[in-house]
């Protein structure tokens, strides 16, 4: 009875490091905002991803598993909002100039997860393969919780800090056109691959 954390910590830095939705809004929000005024927001996200690994550690996939509907429905909408997202970073334009909008804040980046299916596909996966049966409730969601968010606090701010790094550079080029519908088109597929996989 006992979770396999190391293999675990593998599987999910390949998959928080990965191109997904949450990256892609990382990466165009330090793009567009600055590294330092997304902080906020990478933090929301990071913590954001808690709000879902708790519950179905604790038994939301039982509820899913008799409503299964339910759980098709979500996972439709979500992706559905996530596509909406990727057509806003394609039309994104990057502005490493001062900006009088404001960066979006720590509970912006809070519904990052719950709203990513990708997300979702990744923490049932962490308790169905690496979870022994029979492994006690809390000790199982509290390494994945943390074996999560971990591989969060190193990886979601270096995409920031890539996109920051980016619109430095083509901020204003012809190539920043071909960047943003380049990550939209990524947020996209990384969406479809989690629906259709």
């Amino acid at each position: 009875m006992s979770v396999a954390a190391g293999a675990f910590l593998i599987f999910a830095a390949s998959q928080v490091g990965t191109p997904g939705p949450a990256n892609m809004a990382l990466m165009a929000t330090g793009a567009r905002f600055g590294f330092k005024a997304a902080l906020p927001f990478v933090v929301g996200v990071a913590l954001g991803k808690q709000l879902i690994i708790w519950p179905i550690g604790f038994g939301l996939m039982e509820v899913i598993a008799t409503v299964p509907w339910l759980f098709t429905a979500l996972k439709y909408i979500s992706a559905a909002y996530i596509i909406w997202l990727a057509w806003k970073v394609a039309n994104l334009r990057l502005n490493t100039e001062q900006t009088t909008s404001k960066a979006p804040g720590f509970a912006a980046g809070l519904i990052v997860h719950p709203l990513n299916p990708k997300a979702w596909a990744m923490i049932v996966g962490g308790f169905t393969a690496f979870v022994e049966p029979g492994t006690p409730t809390l000790y199982a969601t509290a390494v994945i919780a943390a074996c999560l968010l971990a591989c969060q606090i190193v990886l979601h701010p270096i995409w920031t800090f890539a996109g920051h790094k980016i619109a430095q550079t083509v901020a204003g080029t012809r190539v920043e056109t071909y960047l943003m519908w380049t990550l939209a088109a990524l947020t996209v597929a990384s969406v479809l691959f989690v629906l259709f996989a």
